[in-house]
């Protein structure tokens, strides 16, 4: 045990005093990676410093319920991690996360991002709350923010001016180090929606068809949850030859019950043409490409709402929902799949029936800085560093092409992975 100690301690002291760095003197950034989809989060942010010779990121994956995945993710972007346990014993100039989890037991300035549409689900832990007090988004909560009284982040990143309100209310002494910066999905899909015929060409669409995208949260009340009243109508209420159906799937749901057990659920669309989209993959090219989505309470839904696709809503228990979510505010306008109805009606219904500005509410939900987020949040991150920043505007890349649908369509008989 003493050996294992002392390898740990050098490895710590290496990263701590840059001796493993072909380039010195650089400032060292730790980017804790939780999840997949806090990976994608986190990648809007470290990639606007990458590029920065005077900067050093180094990552690292952190303890997590729903970690699996998260180092093949890693691995497949080119990414090399140092250990959890050496990362808490080095010092670093700052560190970057979308998560809470053991974050406290750093020992350099933390700078949280949230993630996801808006502070959508309230907080499920609800054991430490005083009787009466009220739940808040999890992002927003004491519970999220402070670690035995003691605030942890030193900045906190927010899209919308309303969480500040709510902060105000719920852990105001985090008010000094919030910054509202917008929504970096925003900004990709608002300059990705140019691209929308060839997103399609690249997924296959064909003329003449049309793509029905299924996107879904985790969780009991999530599309997934209740799939088995919902995947009958894709699979036999769609006429083939005119719809192609793609499903999103939170990453959670991945790697909470494993990548084959959430296939072999879905084998039943082998031969049907329905593509299952991998948790790395970009989603927001589908979304843009997208006909119709159809979905839950989850952010993806929201963000659909910047397309020009007609939505349509899974039935669910909102309980769960922030009541001013731009998912609450979607729940209120956006039309319901009826059970027992044919679906390809039902589409047509909901196309026919939307109205110009029918979602314009949500949208201002999703960002009070449309436009803004790698440019404030790079302001934000260099400042901290103590560095200038370069003499160059951050770049915001559309979504890539993704590749062709029929990769992601279900073919194998057991159920497992193509």
């Amino acid at each position: 045990m003493g050996d294992r100690v002392s390898v740990r301690t050098t490895k710590a002291a290496l990263i701590e005093q840059g001796h493993w760095l072909t380039v010195q003197d650089c400032k060292r950034v730790l980017v804790v990676i939780h999840t997949v989809t806090f990976a994608q989060r986190l990648r809007e942010v470290f990639e606007l410093l990458e590029t920065d010779l005077r900067i050093q990121l180094v990552f690292t994956v952190a303890p997590h319920a729903f970690g699996n995945g998260v180092t093949d993710f890693l691995r497949s972007l080119g990414i090399a991690t140092v250990p959890w346990e050496e990362a808490l014993q080095a010092e670093f100039d700052l560190a970057l996360a979308a998560g809470s989890r053991g974050v406290h037991g750093l020992r350099t300035p933390v700078v949280r991002i949230s993630h996801g549409a808006g502070q959508i689900k309230l907080l499920t832990d609800v054991t430490a709350l005083a009787p009466g007090e009220r739940r808040s988004p999890g992002m927003l909560s004491r519970q999220h923010l402070l670690h035995e009284g003691r605030l942890v982040p030193a900045a906190i990143v927010y899209a919308h001016e309303r969480d500040l309100e709510e902060l105000a209310r719920s852990c105001p002494e985090a008010l000094a180090v919030a910054h509202v910066m917008g929504d970096p999905c925003v900004d990709r899909i608002t300059v990705g929606r140019l691209r929308r015929d060839s997103y399609r060409r690249a997924l296959g669409i064909e003329d003449g068809q049309r793509l029905v995208v299924v996107t879904s949260t985790w969780g009991p009340a999530s599309t997934f949850g209740r799939l088995d009243s919902l995947l009958p109508q894709l699979l036999s209420q769609l006429p083939g030859d005119g719809y192609r159906v793609a499903m999103l799937v939170h990453p959670n749901v991945f790697s909470g019950h494993g990548s084959r057990q959430v296939h072999a659920w879905l084998s039943c669309c082998q031969d049907r043409g329905i593509a299952v989209v991998p948790p790395e993959a970009d989603w927001q090219a589908l979304l843009i490409a997208a006909d119709w989505i159809i979905g839950d309470h989850g952010s993806l839904t929201a963000y659909g709402t910047l397309t020009d696709a007609t939505m349509l809503l899974t039935a669910g228990y909102r309980r769960e929902v922030s009541a001013c979510s731009p998912a609450a505010l979607l729940s209120a306008v956006a039309p319901v799949i009826a059970p027992g109805y044919p679906l390809a009606e039902q589409l047509e219904y909901a196309a026919q029936s939307h109205s110009p500005g029918q979602y314009d509410q949500v949208v201002a939900s999703l960002s009070s800085a449309p436009g803004q987020f790698h440019r404030r949040m790079r302001s934000v991150v260099y400042r901290m560093l103590g560095l200038g920043e370069p003499a160059r505007p951050p770049f915001v890349a559309p979504p890539p092409l993704p590749p062709s649908l029929t990769r992601w369509e279900i073919s194998t008989g057991s159920g497992a992975a193509p």
